[in-house]
């Protein structure tokens, strides 16, 4: 399994335009081919912070995923909103404790 995690920063008066984009996607998002979880995250003492943290069958799932339409439609939404490039990485778990 692949968890991807990715960090975004945004313009401080575009937070509410992110949240609606984000909610109007994210079952289509959860639908996706190998997608197992998705969750957004906010920084507690930035609010013009948030996270999405998702997890994944394959890497190819993932790469089908931000391959799709769904993908370049909510991300072109997205991307000018930022006030910082955002920050993608994936990891797997190595020890669950």
């Amino acid at each position: 399994m692949l968890i991807r995690y990715v960090r975004m920063t945004f313009q401080n008066d575009k937070t509410d335009e992110f949240l609606k984009i984000f909610n109007e996607s994210k079952d289509k998002i959860k639908a996706m081919n190998g997608c197992e979880y998705l969750e957004l995250m906010h920084d507690i003492h930035h609010p013009n912070i948030f996270m999405t943290h998702s997890h994944w069958k394959s890497e190819d799932d993932l790469n089908n995923y931000r391959d799709s339409e769904l993908f370049k439609e909510t991300w072109s939404k997205t991307k000018v909103l930022f006030a910082e490039k955002p920050l993608a990485f994936s990891v797997e778990s190595l020890i669950l404790v």
